[in-house]
């Protein structure tokens, strides 16, 4: 799909890391699983498919009531990887790579805004060309979860 180039981040948007970890916790949210994500974290690990979901993962309620892959939080909502930072970095889910240029994050210029009030790395530091914003909303848009019938033929 493309883009229109006269969006409001047609000159790029700078974004880097504060490691602040809002993202990672402090409220309830989910980080879907594709395939691609399982498979680079089960590699990571070094567990089989089925360990790896009964140790880090659940099953969400996603769109027309399907359940999906998602991983653990903990009790104060941080994601089950995330232990003063990411402890699979290396492997970490698409969703998290391409955050914050989710295409409802991008949207608009307002929209981006609001949620720069809550991540102190936006607004900062690099400057991601449109094409590298590009690329990762569609990498977001494209990282579809696995699905608990797909997951469950796996093992």
């Amino acid at each position: 799909m493309s883009e229109n180039k006269d969006c409001f981040y047609k000159d790029g948007l700078n974004f880097s890391c504060a490691r602040c970890s809002f993202c990672c916790g402090h409220s309830p949210g989910y980080v879907y699983l594709s395939k691609r994500d399982l498979d680079e974290l089960c590699k990571f690990f070094n567990l089989s498919v089925k360990e790896f979901v009964q140790k880090y993962c659940r099953w969400a309620d996603y769109y027309y009531g399907q359940k999906v892959l998602a991983l653990l939080e903990k009790k104060n909502y941080d994601c089950i990887l995330w232990d003063n930072g990411c402890t699979a970095y290396q492997a970490r889910p698409i969703q998290c790579s391409t955050y914050p240029f989710w295409s409802w994050m991008i949207k608009d210029k307002q929209t981006w805004d609001e949620c720069a009030q809550e991540c102190p790395g936006m607004n900062q530091g690099k400057l991601w060309s449109y094409e590298e914003i590009l690329q990762n909303k569609n990498s977001y848009d494209e990282n579809k979860p696995l699905t608990k019938e797909e997951v469950e033929a796996m093992y």
